[in-house]
Protein backbone atom coordinates (compact mmCIF):
# COMPACT_ATOMS: atom_id res chain seq x y z
CA UNK A 1 0.00 0.00 0.00
CA UNK A 2 1.73 3.62 -1.12
CA UNK A 3 0.44 4.69 2.35
CA UNK A 4 2.85 2.53 4.53
CA UNK A 5 5.78 2.84 1.28
CA UNK A 6 5.75 6.82 2.99
CA UNK A 7 6.37 5.39 6.26
CA UNK A 8 8.73 2.69 5.34
CA UNK A 9 10.47 5.64 3.20
CA UNK A 10 11.39 7.45 5.92
CA UNK A 11 11.69 4.27 8.56
CA UNK A 12 9.06 4.99 11.10
CA UNK A 13 9.47 2.09 13.41
CA UNK A 14 8.14 -0.97 12.10
CA UNK A 15 6.27 -1.76 15.29
CA UNK A 16 4.36 1.12 14.50
CA UNK A 17 3.94 0.19 11.08
CA UNK A 18 2.40 -3.08 11.96
CA UNK A 19 0.42 -1.82 14.24
CA UNK A 20 -1.26 0.79 11.21
CA UNK A 21 -1.84 -2.62 9.09
CA UNK A 22 -3.57 -4.33 11.96
CA UNK A 23 -6.02 -1.73 12.41
CA UNK A 24 -6.59 -1.14 9.00
CA UNK A 25 -7.65 -4.87 8.88
CA UNK A 26 -9.55 -4.48 11.77
CA UNK A 27 -12.29 -1.60 11.13
CA UNK A 28 -13.19 -0.91 7.83
CA UNK A 29 -15.13 1.52 6.29
CA UNK A 30 -19.05 1.74 4.88
CA UNK A 31 -19.73 1.63 1.63
CA UNK A 32 -21.24 5.32 1.79
CA UNK A 33 -18.47 6.66 3.47
CA UNK A 34 -15.67 5.23 1.19
CA UNK A 35 -15.20 8.89 -0.97
CA UNK A 36 -14.28 10.31 2.35
CA UNK A 37 -10.93 8.35 2.62
CA UNK A 38 -8.39 10.37 0.19
CA UNK A 39 -4.82 10.46 -0.29
CA UNK A 40 -3.79 13.57 0.54
CA UNK A 41 -2.46 16.47 -1.83
CA UNK A 42 1.03 16.54 -0.23
CA UNK A 43 2.73 13.65 1.66
CA UNK A 44 3.87 14.53 5.55
CA UNK A 45 7.84 14.59 5.99
CA UNK A 46 8.90 14.24 9.51
CA UNK A 47 9.90 10.46 10.99
CA UNK A 48 9.53 11.66 14.53
CA UNK A 49 6.32 14.05 14.21
CA UNK A 50 4.73 10.58 12.47
CA UNK A 51 5.48 8.40 15.15
CA UNK A 52 4.59 10.53 18.17
CA UNK A 53 0.92 10.90 16.02
CA UNK A 54 0.63 7.43 15.00
CA UNK A 55 1.33 6.00 18.19
CA UNK A 56 -1.16 8.16 20.14
CA UNK A 57 -3.66 7.11 17.84
CA UNK A 58 -3.08 3.77 17.91
CA UNK A 59 -3.54 3.53 21.55
CA UNK A 60 -7.25 5.59 21.20
CA UNK A 61 -5.55 8.83 21.93
CA UNK A 62 -6.76 12.05 19.98
CA UNK A 63 -3.91 14.58 18.95
CA UNK A 64 -4.11 18.42 19.01
CA UNK A 65 -1.58 20.28 16.62
CA UNK A 66 -0.34 23.26 17.56
CA UNK A 67 2.69 25.22 15.99
CA UNK A 68 3.34 28.48 13.80
CA UNK A 69 1.89 29.38 10.52
CA UNK A 70 3.35 26.73 7.16
CA UNK A 71 4.24 24.11 9.69
CA UNK A 72 2.01 21.93 8.29
CA UNK A 73 -0.16 20.73 10.78
CA UNK A 74 -2.78 20.19 8.01
CA UNK A 75 -0.88 18.62 6.00
CA UNK A 76 0.04 15.89 9.01
CA UNK A 77 -3.67 15.39 10.24
CA UNK A 78 -5.08 14.69 6.73
CA UNK A 79 -1.93 12.44 5.87
CA UNK A 80 -2.44 10.45 9.26
CA UNK A 81 -6.65 9.76 8.08
CA UNK A 82 -5.01 8.58 4.75
CA UNK A 83 -2.16 6.12 6.48
CA UNK A 84 -4.92 4.61 9.33
CA UNK A 85 -7.59 4.40 6.07
CA UNK A 86 -10.18 6.31 7.27
CA UNK A 87 -13.20 9.00 6.38
CA UNK A 88 -12.34 12.14 7.16
CA UNK A 89 -14.82 14.61 8.73
CA UNK A 90 -13.43 18.53 9.05
CA UNK A 91 -14.96 21.45 11.45
CA UNK A 92 -13.94 24.68 10.14
CA UNK A 93 -14.04 26.53 13.38
CA UNK A 94 -15.29 29.84 14.26
CA UNK A 95 -16.28 32.50 16.41
CA UNK A 96 -19.88 31.37 15.66
CA UNK A 97 -19.48 28.18 15.74
CA UNK A 98 -22.07 26.29 17.88
CA UNK A 99 -23.11 22.88 19.46
CA UNK A 100 -25.56 22.37 16.27
CA UNK A 101 -23.17 22.71 13.94
CA UNK A 102 -20.86 19.76 15.12
CA UNK A 103 -23.62 17.18 16.49
CA UNK A 104 -27.02 18.38 14.45
CA UNK A 105 -29.82 20.40 14.22
CA UNK A 106 -33.61 19.66 13.57
CA UNK A 107 -35.13 19.94 10.31
CA UNK A 108 -38.36 18.60 8.70
CA UNK A 109 -38.49 15.62 6.28
CA UNK A 110 -41.62 14.06 5.40
CA UNK A 111 -43.49 16.35 7.37
CA UNK A 112 -41.11 14.86 10.42
CA UNK A 113 -38.78 16.54 12.70
CA UNK A 114 -35.55 14.24 12.40
CA UNK A 115 -31.89 15.50 13.25
CA UNK A 116 -29.59 16.25 10.44
CA UNK A 117 -26.70 14.88 11.64
CA UNK A 118 -23.26 17.03 11.78
CA UNK A 119 -19.87 16.16 11.39
CA UNK A 120 -19.01 15.04 14.55
CA UNK A 121 -21.78 13.11 14.94
CA UNK A 122 -21.02 11.42 11.85
CA UNK A 123 -17.89 10.73 12.58
CA UNK A 124 -18.86 9.40 15.86
CA UNK A 125 -21.32 6.72 13.95
CA UNK A 126 -19.03 5.87 11.43
CA UNK A 127 -15.73 6.01 13.08
CA UNK A 128 -13.87 8.83 11.34
CA UNK A 129 -11.31 10.63 12.12
CA UNK A 130 -12.70 14.43 13.19
CA UNK A 131 -9.95 17.17 11.57
CA UNK A 132 -11.12 19.80 14.14
CA UNK A 133 -9.62 23.34 11.89
CA UNK A 134 -8.63 26.01 14.44
CA UNK A 135 -10.12 25.13 17.09
CA UNK A 136 -9.07 27.45 19.22
CA UNK A 137 -11.56 30.31 17.62
CA UNK A 138 -14.36 28.40 18.64
CA UNK A 139 -15.94 29.88 21.82
CA UNK A 140 -15.87 27.73 25.04
CA UNK A 141 -19.62 26.18 25.35
CA UNK A 142 -19.24 25.23 21.55
CA UNK A 143 -15.84 22.58 22.36
CA UNK A 144 -17.68 21.93 25.63
CA UNK A 145 -19.69 19.44 23.44
CA UNK A 146 -16.77 17.63 22.31
CA UNK A 147 -15.52 16.48 26.14
CA UNK A 148 -17.61 13.55 26.83
CA UNK A 149 -16.49 12.32 23.20
CA UNK A 150 -12.86 12.85 23.99
CA UNK A 151 -12.13 11.21 26.93
CA UNK A 152 -12.81 7.86 28.51
CA UNK A 153 -16.89 8.22 28.22
CA UNK A 154 -15.97 8.04 24.26
CA UNK A 155 -20.20 9.34 23.74
CA UNK A 156 -22.54 12.04 22.54
CA UNK A 157 -26.00 13.33 24.11
CA UNK A 158 -27.77 14.64 21.63
CA UNK A 159 -30.56 16.40 23.51
CA UNK A 160 -34.08 15.29 22.65
CA UNK A 161 -32.41 12.05 20.68
CA UNK A 162 -30.74 8.85 21.86
CA UNK A 163 -26.90 8.91 23.40
CA UNK A 164 -24.84 7.47 21.01
CA UNK A 165 -21.44 5.65 21.57
CA UNK A 166 -18.79 6.35 19.61
CA UNK A 167 -17.27 3.77 17.16
CA UNK A 168 -13.58 2.18 18.27
CA UNK A 169 -11.88 3.30 15.11
CA UNK A 170 -13.29 7.14 15.65
CA UNK A 171 -10.34 9.94 16.77
CA UNK A 172 -10.29 13.19 16.60
CA UNK A 173 -7.46 16.05 15.46
CA UNK A 174 -7.07 19.19 16.33
CA UNK A 175 -5.18 22.47 14.73
CA UNK A 176 -4.54 25.69 16.12
CA UNK A 177 -2.39 28.66 15.01
CA UNK A 178 -0.98 30.77 17.78
CA UNK A 179 -1.74 34.94 16.79
CA UNK A 180 -4.36 34.87 14.51
CA UNK A 181 -7.12 37.38 14.96
CA UNK A 182 -10.22 35.83 16.56
CA UNK A 183 -7.49 32.91 18.36
CA UNK A 184 -7.93 32.56 22.35
CA UNK A 185 -6.36 30.08 24.88
CA UNK A 186 -7.59 26.45 24.86
CA UNK A 187 -9.60 25.59 27.85
CA UNK A 188 -7.66 23.49 30.43
CA UNK A 189 -10.34 20.76 30.31
CA UNK A 190 -9.99 20.54 26.87
CA UNK A 191 -6.54 20.31 26.17
CA UNK A 192 -6.16 17.47 28.66
CA UNK A 193 -8.26 15.44 26.34
CA UNK A 194 -5.75 15.66 23.85
CA UNK A 195 -1.83 14.69 23.06
CA UNK A 196 0.01 17.46 22.08
CA UNK A 197 2.34 18.21 19.09
CA UNK A 198 4.07 21.35 18.56
CA UNK A 199 4.57 21.10 15.41
CA UNK A 200 8.69 22.50 14.15
CA UNK A 201 9.30 25.20 11.92
CA UNK A 202 10.06 23.78 8.26
CA UNK A 203 13.83 23.46 7.51
CA UNK A 204 15.70 23.04 3.85
CA UNK A 205 15.68 18.99 3.88
CA UNK A 206 11.47 19.29 4.66
CA UNK A 207 11.00 21.92 1.84
CA UNK A 208 13.63 20.01 -1.11
CA UNK A 209 11.22 17.13 -0.32
CA UNK A 210 8.48 18.81 -0.68
CA UNK A 211 9.47 20.67 -3.85
CA UNK A 212 10.87 18.00 -5.47
CA UNK A 213 7.75 15.87 -4.80
CA UNK A 214 5.40 17.96 -6.13
CA UNK A 215 7.74 19.48 -9.07
CA UNK A 216 9.90 17.35 -10.25
CA UNK A 217 10.69 18.69 -13.47
CA UNK A 218 12.01 22.05 -11.23
CA UNK A 219 15.27 22.68 -11.92
CA UNK A 220 18.15 22.13 -8.88
CA UNK A 221 19.27 25.90 -8.55
CA UNK A 222 15.59 27.38 -8.96
CA UNK A 223 14.67 24.74 -6.23
CA UNK A 224 18.03 26.30 -4.10
CA UNK A 225 16.95 29.76 -4.11
CA UNK A 226 13.04 28.97 -3.88
CA UNK A 227 13.63 27.12 -0.61
CA UNK A 228 16.17 29.95 0.39
CA UNK A 229 13.59 32.42 -0.17
CA UNK A 230 10.91 30.38 2.42
CA UNK A 231 13.85 30.47 4.66
CA UNK A 232 14.79 34.08 4.30
CA UNK A 233 11.19 34.68 5.26
CA UNK A 234 10.90 32.38 8.09
CA UNK A 235 13.96 33.69 9.94
CA UNK A 236 12.32 37.61 9.16
CA UNK A 237 9.39 36.57 10.30
CA UNK A 238 10.86 34.94 13.48
CA UNK A 239 12.69 38.03 14.37
CA UNK A 240 9.88 40.07 14.10
CA UNK A 241 11.10 41.98 10.92
CA UNK A 242 7.59 40.63 8.83
CA UNK A 243 4.17 39.39 9.90
CA UNK A 244 3.61 35.48 8.47
CA UNK A 245 1.60 37.26 5.82
CA UNK A 246 4.37 36.35 3.31
CA UNK A 247 5.57 33.06 5.10
CA UNK A 248 3.06 31.15 2.99
CA UNK A 249 4.31 27.73 1.60
CA UNK A 250 0.89 27.14 0.05
CA UNK A 251 1.52 30.54 -2.12
CA UNK A 252 4.96 29.12 -2.83
CA UNK A 253 3.68 26.36 -4.48
CA UNK A 254 0.87 27.93 -6.38
CA UNK A 255 3.57 30.62 -7.98
CA UNK A 256 5.50 27.92 -8.64
CA UNK A 257 2.30 26.04 -10.38
CA UNK A 258 1.82 29.44 -12.37
CA UNK A 259 5.00 29.35 -13.53
CA UNK A 260 4.60 26.08 -15.06
CA UNK A 261 1.87 27.36 -16.91
CA UNK A 262 4.06 29.84 -18.35
CA UNK A 263 3.97 32.95 -16.02
CA UNK A 264 7.22 35.10 -15.98
CA UNK A 265 8.79 34.16 -12.12
CA UNK A 266 8.76 37.99 -11.05
CA UNK A 267 4.98 38.29 -11.20
CA UNK A 268 4.69 34.48 -9.65
CA UNK A 269 6.08 35.16 -7.05
CA UNK A 270 4.16 38.94 -6.62
CA UNK A 271 0.71 37.21 -7.00
CA UNK A 272 2.19 33.98 -4.36
CA UNK A 273 4.17 36.49 -1.81
CA UNK A 274 4.44 39.59 -2.32
CA UNK A 275 1.11 40.92 -2.55
CA UNK A 276 -0.21 38.73 0.43
CA UNK A 277 1.06 42.11 2.20
CA UNK A 278 -1.07 44.59 2.66
CA UNK A 279 1.51 47.00 4.56
CA UNK A 280 3.55 49.04 1.72
CA UNK A 281 6.40 48.92 4.42
CA UNK A 282 5.99 45.44 4.96
CA UNK A 283 5.81 44.75 1.26
CA UNK A 284 9.15 46.29 0.16
CA UNK A 285 11.22 44.26 2.75
CA UNK A 286 9.75 41.35 1.05
CA UNK A 287 9.93 42.33 -2.23
CA UNK A 288 13.96 43.07 -1.44
CA UNK A 289 14.24 39.45 0.23
CA UNK A 290 12.60 38.03 -3.32
CA UNK A 291 14.99 39.97 -5.26
CA UNK A 292 17.96 37.97 -3.98
CA UNK A 293 16.56 35.01 -4.89
CA UNK A 294 13.98 35.45 -7.66
CA UNK A 295 16.17 37.38 -10.26
CA UNK A 296 13.74 39.78 -12.66
CA UNK A 297 15.27 38.53 -15.25
CA UNK A 298 14.28 34.96 -14.94
CA UNK A 299 11.95 32.87 -17.56
CA UNK A 300 9.69 29.90 -16.90
CA UNK A 301 12.71 28.14 -18.68
CA UNK A 302 14.87 29.34 -16.07
CA UNK A 303 13.03 27.48 -13.14
CA UNK A 304 11.62 24.08 -14.97
CA UNK A 305 13.00 21.53 -17.14
CA UNK A 306 11.57 21.85 -20.75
Amino acid sequence: MKELECLREQQVDKGLIEGVEEFRCKYSVEDGEQGRVSCPDMYFYGREVLEMGIAALLQGENLLLTGAKATGKNVLAENLAWIFGRPVYNVSFHVNTDSGDLIGTDTFVNNEVQLRKGSIYRCAQYGGFGILDEINMAKNDAVSVLHASLDYRRSIDVPGYDKIDMHEAARFIGTMNYGYAGTKELNEALVSRFMVIDMPPQDEETLDYILSSKFPALKENAKKQWIGLFMDLQLKAQNGEISTKALDLRGILGALKTIQRGLKPRLAVQIGVVNKCFDIFEKEIVQDVVLTRIPDTWTPQDVFEK
